[in-house]
């Protein structure tokens, strides 16, 4: 089966509302730079200021977006965030000053926090335990084609260099949400969890699943490695040609889109997920190694080392994606899934916040060194996710784990 076609059902339309949504994110995500720069005017300091600020308060409001999820029912909760989320975009046409641009930030990534975590708690209770990490995968799957497709459309907007170009574009992306809410409404009903027993934020007092989130935190500073620390080593220490920045992502977009769901075949529990994360782990040294050595060799050598180095970085991310999957779903106590992958999903908040920060001291200060620093602390925190995930299952009865599906109306 092919991996952008998931079995017909819920699945499927889950797939199709994902699909919708990260076109329109593709294309916002290669333009909004040039045009809050460009058209609203903004330094590009204060548009990392006000992103910072936004996606520091979606990080802490997805935890509770995630417990209102399962409390009045995660279909409907996914289809306000979504319609809030589209509703944050349009706002983005007529911004014109830092303190609307942060406002509407500020909105868009607490409803895009939300959404992600209710659609999980949604994906929860229309998918059987067995079945969810191939979902995701297939999910994941979508995402990578669409934001292919979305940075093809944007691409012509980049080229255009018009006004015009830049709102179609974000247009385009608050068009896909609705799309994405009018589908998510198409789906079977979840029925609210009955009120759980215990402290209102309980994740924040679970330490085991913390502990588990922060190493997953860890482990996706590969997310920022693609996207920035990857172009400034090649166009900074390697005498590889800077169109090779462009060839990567496409490799990996297509790595991910054509073998995740393959890759996270072998991934049906918690042994599994953790074996995953391990292999993941020795990888992301590997890739680290390749990467390093690619500095100061000629330039054919250099991409030879890059383009496999990013082979590996395919293979190490769908591994890694695999199991935190896994843990994610298999540790959340019955009632809480929304809340606890409200909390899961910070780690890709952090990552992204913190990665670069991290990334461009290790690389950029320290050379191939710093690679290998990093290899190391990918290694080092893919092996001890086994140890914290079999403490945090020690902790709870196989009665506090996810259920196999919960009843639909």
């Amino acid at each position: 089966m092919s991996p952008l076609l998931p079995p017909a059902g819920p699945q499927r339309k889950l797939a199709l509302a994902q699909l919708s949504n990260s076109v329109g994110d593709g294309a916002y995500y290669v333009t909004s730079a040039l045009y809050f720069t460009h058209v609203v005017g903004l330094a590009p300091a204060r548009i990392g200021l006000g992103l910072t600020l936004a996606w520091a308060v979606g990080s802490v409001v997805g935890v509770p977006l995630g417990r209102i999820a399962d409390r009045r029912g995660p279909r409907g909760t996914s289809v306000l965030l979504a319609l809030a989320t589209a509703a944050a975009v349009a706002s983005f046409l007529v911004v014109r000053d830092f303190v609307p641009f942060v406002a509407a930030a500020c909105l868009y990534a607490t409803a895009q926090s939300g959404l992600a975590a209710a659609r999980q708690a949604l994906l929860a209770g229309l998918v059987s335990k067995e079945e969810r990490t191939r979902a995701l995968a297939h999910l994941q799957s979508t995402l990578n084609g669409g934001l292919a497709v979305g940075a093809a459309l944007g691409g012509l907007a980049l080229s255009a260099g018009t006004r015009s170009a830049y709102l179609a574009v974000f247009a385009i992306d608050a068009l896909s949400f609705l799309c994405c809410a009018l589908l998510l409404s198409r789906l079977p009903a979840v029925v609210p969890v009955p009120l759980v027993r215990g402290a209102k934020l309980q994740v924040l007092r679970d330490r085991p699943y913390v502990v588990v989130t922060l190493l997953n935190t860890v482990l996706l500073l590969r997310m920022p490695l693609l996207s920035l620390g990857l172009p400034l080593w090649i166009t900074e220490r390697t005498d590889a040609p800077e169109w090779l920045v462009s060839a990567l992502f496409i490799l990996n977009t297509g790595g991910v889109m054509l073998f995740q769901v393959r890759a996270a075949g072998s991934v049906t529990g918690l042994p599994t997920a953790a074996r995953a994360i391990r292999r993941s782990g020795a990888l992301m040294l590997l890739t680290c190694g390749v990467f390093a050595f690619s500095a100061g060799r000629s330039p054919w050598v250099a991409v030879a080392a890059l383009v496999g180095g990013s082979v590996l970085l395919v293979a190490a991310e769908m591994l890694q994606s695999a199991g935190s999957w896994q843990l994610g779903f298999d540790l959340a106590p019955v009632g809480r899934v929304g809340e606890y992958q409200g909390f899961f999903g910070t780690g890709t908040t952090v990552a992204r916040t913190l990665g670069p920060l991290i990334l461009t001291g290790l690389l950029m200060g320290m050379g191939a060194t710093g690679w290998l620093l990093l290899g190391g602390l990918f290694l080092v925190a893919s092996y001890a996710m086994g140890p914290v995930a079999r403490w945090a299952a020690g902790t709870r009865s196989e009665q506090a784990l996810v259920p196999e599906a919960v009843r639909t109306v």
